[in-house]
């Protein structure tokens, strides 16, 4: 809510005192630094809503896995 409320001046402030705070080599490492801990947030989050649904390739096959040694333990 609060993030509609910042406009094009308010950015360019906020980006000015980035480049003087951190200068113009630091800033973009940090930025490409955030980028991939964004994108592996990302990644993260989808590999684990799979796994919470269960098989992502088969769905149906959640109540009899296919695992060898389970029907070994059985006999």
């Amino acid at each position: 809510m609060i993030l509609a409320m910042i406009g094009t001046t308010e950015l360019l402030l906020i980006g000015g005192l980035a480049l003087l705070l951190f200068g113009g080599k630091k800033l973009p490492e940090m930025m490409r630094g955030l980028g991939q801990g964004v994108r592996e947030f990302k990644k993260g989050v989808n590999d684990i809503n799979p796994d919470i649904d269960g098989n992502p390739d088969n769905p149906e096959s959640n109540e009899n896995p296919e695992n060898p040694e389970d029907e070994e333990e059985r006999e």
